[in-house]
């Protein structure tokens, strides 16, 4: 019978903060691999028309410390 991911959730808890370094690793590497490359094509040039946007001046980025002042607005009340 498979485990539940409660259950292998509370084994690494367990491990070792080397063990669970390497399980981490191995796990983004596994998700890596399940990529769709049409998908992360389109967030690369998504990535790229965004960078060219700010280089070019056609857009202003937003400071982190206004961001979160504007989350933390909409989220307290």
């Amino acid at each position: 019978m498979p485990a539940t991911l409660e259950q292998v959730t509370k084994e690494a808890m367990d491990l070792s903060p080397r063990q669970k370094l390497a399980l981490a690793e191995f796990l983004l590497e596994s998700a890596d691999a399940a990529i769709d490359p049409e998908a992360e094509a389109a967030w690369d040039g998504e990535i790229r028309d965004r960078i060219q946007a700010i280089d070019e001046g056609r857009v202003v980025g937003v400071s982190y410390e206004d961001v979160m002042r504007s989350a933390e607005a909409r989220l307290v009340p």
